[in-house]
């Protein structure tokens, strides 16, 4: 038997102001995105924005629905458009972040294992890595250089 060590690197800013300055508009465009949700059984509001290859930036966010299962997170939601209105155009980075009305999230969000998914697909489909930056509503920020950094062993088309 051996372990195997599977480690991801987070470069943490305490402030978005000590981020670079197209990443603080992406992450503004997030914060923006959030307003837009439609959130009326969790009330939990979920912001995204996307910077792509050719500097347009697009925002999207989590819309629910009473049958759960067809609800669909803000990163998937603004991913689709991309991939809709540019679909050659690679992502350069992703922002995310919420809001709940039961706490003010002080810390980063990470987007959840179905968008951890899709977005290494986009990476894949690309054949780039793009970083992702997180945040509550206030507080850190974090940022990872790839999807793969938040999903290691991955699942991806070499299985099929």
């Amino acid at each position: 038997m051996k372990k195997l060590t599977v480690k991801t690197e987070i470069t943490v800013f305490e402030s978005k102001k000590e981020l670079p300055e197209d990443h603080q508009e992406l992450l503004k465009l997030a914060h923006k995105s959030v307003k837009d949700a439609y959130a009326p059984y969790s009330k939990f509001k979920v912001g995204a924005a996307l910077l792509l290859e050719n500097g347009e930036l697009i925002g999207g966010s989590n819309q629910e629905n009473a049958a759960y299962p067809v609800c669909i997170c803000a990163e998937r939601v603004a991913l689709s458009a991309a991939a809709s209105l540019y679909p050659k155009v690679p992502v350069v980075a992703i922002a995310v972040t919420a809001k709940s009305h039961r706490i003010k999230i002080k810390q980063p969000i990470s987007p959840c294992g179905t968008c951890r998914q899709f977005m290494s697909e986009v990476e894949d489909k690309h054949q780039q890595p793009f970083k992702v930056i997180m945040q509550g509503v206030s507080g850190p920020v974090y940022v990872v250089d790839s999807v793969k950094d938040l999903l290691p062993l991955s699942f991806d088309a070499s299985f099929l």
